[in-house]
């Protein structure tokens, strides 16, 4: 079937969801679009997306892509009351770009193959910016058929590259992999930095360094602007973070693989959850990016911090 006549369907469109489906738009791809709150999936009509009234009228589609924050959420948008299969039929293949545990991705597995339809897993490597930049990244599993089906779909959305780990749930096992080392990057880079910068290193002058070096990476450059300047805009919620360290040491604790990095990376970032009690909104601040971590550590060091209100490379740019 070539890609001008698959029908696609998304469930999604928070900060990952809306750009990555904007990229299928653009290629040419028929989609419709569902999202919990409405508004956030109409901005896509002007670019030919179809907004869907209910998650049943998916089921038509060839291919249905969901990336959601939980794995409660996807239970429910895919079998729960009113989900794609409440209408007693499902698209022959469901993708999910979400991260969500292995237990309850292997049960939702269970559950579609009984009904008949294939499950790939695609979790994704990055954020907005990093989708618009075209340097998204991703990893599948799920039946190989299947899989292969998905790829070429996933490597609009992801052209930076596109691997196939095999059957089950070894995506989702990779994915959890990769946002610990998220959390335990972005916790070591805010003590150096605090380190240098209390000694009389300005922090863009540090980062700079940093970027240029062995030791340089996308990451590290992409968040140099919000550590340089304290922006918290959200691209990741220190909630979301905490969940998926949690789902790294559920992991190793099943197979025993100690990950006492991990575990005080886990420790350090629930001190940001207290240091937030202390803002005039804490709900509020909790939303910002999980980078505002900085201010917490900083606090721990005895540090008053003020942007440098630096016009900083993100790595990113056209």
């Amino acid at each position: 079937m070539s890609k001008n006549t698959q029908k696609i369907g998304w469930i999604g469109t928070g900060r990952m969801g809306a750009p990555m489906a904007e990229r299928l738009l653009r290629a040419g791809y028929d989609v419709s679009i569902w999202n919990r709150t409405r508004a956030k999936a109409e901005p896509l009509a002007s670019l030919g997306g179809k907004i869907a009234n209910n998650l049943a009228d998916l089921a038509s589609c060839d291919i249905v892509f969901s990336i959601v924050s939980e794995g409660k959420d996807l239970e429910q948008v895919l079998l729960g009351q009113g989900g794609v299969a409440s209408g007693g039929r499902l698209p022959r293949i469901l993708v999910d770009c979400s991260t969500i545990s292995v237990a309850e991705s292997a049960d939702i597995r269970r559950r579609l193959k009984e009904k008949g339809a294939d499950y790939v897993c695609a979790p994704v490597s990055g954020n907005a910016k990093v989708i618009k930049a075209g340097k998204l990244s991703s990893i599948v599993s799920g039946p190989e058929a299947a899989a292969r089906a998905v790829i070429p779909l996933m490597e609009i959305i992801a052209p930076r590259g596109v691997a196939y780990a095999g059957e089950g749930e070894l995506a989702r096992v990779c994915k959890i992999a990769h946002n610990v080392m998220l959390g335990v990057v972005i916790e070591n880079l805010i003590e150096i930095t605090l380190l240098t910068n209390k000694m009389g290193v300005p922090r863009h002058a540090f980062l700079a360094f940093l970027n240029n070096s062995v030791m340089g990476s996308m990451f590290t450059a992409y968040k140099s602007p919000a550590l340089v300047n304290l922006d918290w805009t959200t691209t990741f919620t220190p909630e979301l973070l905490r969940k998926d360290l949690d789902l790294g040491l559920e992991l190793a604790r099943e197979m025993d693989v100690p990950m006492p990095v991990t575990a005080a990376t886990r420790e350090v970032l629930q001190g940001h959850f207290g240091a937030a009690t202390l803002k005039p909104n804490p709900a509020e601040y909790l939303q910002k990016d999980f980078a505002a971590l900085m201010e917490t550590m900083a606090l721990a060091a005895g540090m008053t911090l003020e942007p440098e209100n630096k016009n900083i490379p993100t790595g990113l740019e056209q």
